[in-house]
Parts: structure tokens; sequence; C-alpha cells
């Protein structure tokens, strides 16, 4: 059996309804329709946006998001200044108002092997040095030994290939990377295992990405230079938000086509830069998260609540509704990395010790030119408009393509 979370949720006194996660997420608990459990409108000791489990199967923790009343775990208020997350063990309850939910955490009884990188040989390729790592998988610089060529080779970590969920990720995203061709788009060369390991290689953009390039300005991209690189990953954007895809399963086991990928983390660091030239190519790497967008929420892929992606570069549409993402998320994506290259700043502020979840469930975009009093003026408004809709009730967000072409008309 996987790794699996589940919390039991019951208004004192009555039937309680389960809650599973089988995979990394958040569930926010409050009255605000759009939380993951969502109290009814008349227990007004519940907050709008009352706390957050931040689960990683068989793992969960607890934080209050500023609530009125409070969040007490096992009888025992946790919030207050400076609160942190609160660790959760299997049968502990916690109390939101007349909400009482209580955790069970089941663990898949499979041994992690001891953390470190896997030595095991890739036969066909020379690794070089490693360029990047995270929680799930190490990117290496690799030369491929027939051709010669320079490739990024991603390896699922072993220590995480254990999970059921992670290997299911990975292969996803290898899935996504092969059949989106596009020149905004990293190209997929090859997959396949060893005995330990997954791994998966594509294209290597020896120009760095987007962080790297206005980190080495030592300053702010210029409107001209940081438009032509956006430009290009609307583009992108635009073809992944439209293309033909393989089928996907959905939850009563049965396939249906698809069309269109959301891919829900554009972020500086995942838009790639294929030279070293004043505007070099744009190429979009990283599609982990990558959802079918036609189908959300009809796949078993993922659950209630999960919530994704880097939160600085998020609307509170995703955070809150990650499951149902649409295209708008990622438009709105981009244009927080276009903020970014002109400013350096993300637009929220995040201070430190402060909660970031609670900053993108309450905090609007700082506008842009409090920032950068030398843009253009229609510019920043084109850039503050997209940033200001990040529920689709508060409005419409451009397609990429209508981004696009916006941000032509604003230079």
């Amino acid at each position: 059996m996987a790794a699996e979370v589940r919390l039991s949720v019951a208004v004192v006194g009555a039937q309680s309804t389960t809650f599973s996660y089988g995979e990394r997420g958040t569930a926010i608990v409050g009255r605000a329709a759009d939380c993951a459990i969502v109290a009814s409108a008349d227990q007004r000791q519940v907050s709008r946006h009352h706390c957050a489990f931040d689960i990683d199967p068989p793992t969960v923790r607890v934080r209050d998001l500023g609530s009125r009343n409070g969040t007490y775990v096992n009888g025992v208020r946790i919030d207050g200044p400076g609160s942190r997350a609160h660790d959760l063990a299997d049968g502990d309850e916690i109390r939101v108002g007349t909400l009482l939910l209580r955790v069970s955490s089941i663990d898949d009884g499979l041994p992690a092997p001891a953390d470190g990188d896997a030595d095991e040989q890739i036969d066909g390729y020379t690794i070089v040095r490693e360029i990047g790592r995270g929680a799930q998988g190490i990117v290496y610089l690799a030369r491929q030994q027939d051709s010669g060529e320079s490739l990024a080779l991603k390896v699922l970590r072993p220590e995480v290939a254990i999970h059921p969920e992670a290997v299911n990720g990975f292969l996803r995203e290898i899935k996504n990377t092969r059949v989106l061709q596009h020149p905004n788009l990293v190209r997929f060369r090859d997959a396949g295992s060893t005995r330990t390991l997954l791994y998966f290689a594509c294209e290597y953009c020896e120009g760095g990405n987007l962080a790297q390039r206005v980190i080495e300005q030592d300053g702010t991209l210029t409107p001209a230079v940081a438009i032509a690189l956006i430009r290009q990953v609307l583009d992108g954007l635009a073809y992944a938000h439209s293309a033909p895809l393989p089928a996907v399963r959905l939850s009563d086991g049965t396939t249906a086509p698809a069309r269109g990928l959301v891919h829900r983390d554009i972020k500086p660091q995942n838009v790639l830069l294929s030279g070293a030239g004043p505007t070099p190519g744009v190429k979009i790497a990283d599609f982990g998260l990558a959802k079918a967008f036609e189908h959300a929420g009809l796949s078993d892929y993922t659950r209630s609540g999960a919530v994704g992606g880097s939160v600085a570069f998020m609307p509170r549409a995703q955070m809150v509704n990650y499951k149902y993402a649409t295209p708008a998320v990622d438009v709105w994506a981009s244009a927080a990395c276009l903020y970014w290259a002109l400013t350096r700043s993300t637009p929220r502020d995040f201070p430190e010790g402060t909660d970031p979840l609670r900053v993108v469930l309450r905090e609007p975009a700082v506008p842009i030119r409090k920032r950068n009093a030398a843009l253009p003026t229609g510019l920043a408004a084109l850039i503050d408009d997209i940033l200001a809709v990040e529920d689709p009730r508060e409005g419409v967000t451009p397609s990429a393509q209508e981004f696009r072409r916006a941000l032509e008309e604003a230079m």
C-alpha cells in the first residue's frame, strides 16, 4: 500500500467525511468556497481561510492562517505571534471552530534507502557535472557517448523512487516532454531505466535560465529584452495550451482524448536560455506538474486540495483550486516572471517570518511602478491588470496569445 494521509472531518456530534491524500499537497480549511475543506456559512467561528494542512504522505503538518478563533491540536491552541507549522501524528485531533478533524497517516511500510546520490552508471552517457537538484530529482549535464551531444539528464532520486506517486509523476513528465514539439519548449531526447534509476534526457540550454540572467545583470533587464524573452515564453505556452495529447485516464477508469496542457510551474528557473546573446532563445522546462486542463479534476492524478508550483509566482486561484487550474494560471505566472525581470522583485512581498500561504491568500500584487518608476505607463498598466485577476470571479485573464499581442502594443 502506498503512503497516504486521511483527514476525517465532522461538525462536532455529526457524521464525518474523509478526505484522502496520496501525494504532496496542501489542504486549506475555511468558510471560503475556494477552500479544499469548506465549512458551512453558519459556522462563524471558522475564518474564511482558517488553517492549512501541509501534506507529504505519510507526514502531515498544520498551521493557522491568522484565524480569529484559533486552531487547536489535541486541545492546545497552536496559533499566535511567531507560530509555525505543527507536526501531526496518527490519531491527532484538530479543532477548527465547530469542526473536528482527525488525522490517519498510513505508511507503505517500505524502508527508505540511505540518503545520497546513486552511483550507478547510465549506459550511453558520461556525466559531466550536476546542474540542478530538487526534492524529486537531480539534473546532470551529460554527454551522449555516441553523438557527443551535451544533454540535460534528469534522474529520479533513488530514495524517492520507492514511492509510487513520485514514479508516476516522473513518468508523467517524460510523457509530457515527449509529446510537446515546439521551438520554445525543451526537446525530448531519450528515456529509460537501470536497475535502480529512472531517467530521461532533453536538450541542454547553455545559457542558464532567466533567474540566473537577471542576477548576472546585477540589476534588472531592460523592457525590450525582458519582453523579447517573455514573448517566447508565451509562444511556447500558447502551443502547449492547445496541443493534442494522448488519451488521459479518468477517475472512473475510462480514457478520453485531450487537448492542451497547463504547466502550473512557470517561474524564472524554468525559463531556460539557449544562448548567451542579449536576446537568446527561450525554452520552457519542467512539465512535471503539467496537466491536461480539458479534463482537469476528472483524472485520478491530483487529489482534492493538492497544490504545487512555486508560491511566489502563483496566483491565488492556483493555490486554492490547483486541481482545476486552467491556462490562466500560466499567463499570470508569465506576467509575474516579467515583473521580476523588470524589478528583481516578486509581485508580492514575503517578509521574513510570514507564512507564504497567508501572503498569497490575502495580499495583492504590489503595483509594478512602485518597484520601478521608470517603466512605461502602458506596459506597467498591462502587467498590473493581469496580476490583479487572481481568481476567475475577479475578471478575465487574457490567453497567452492575447498577452503576447498586448506586449507588442505596449511597446
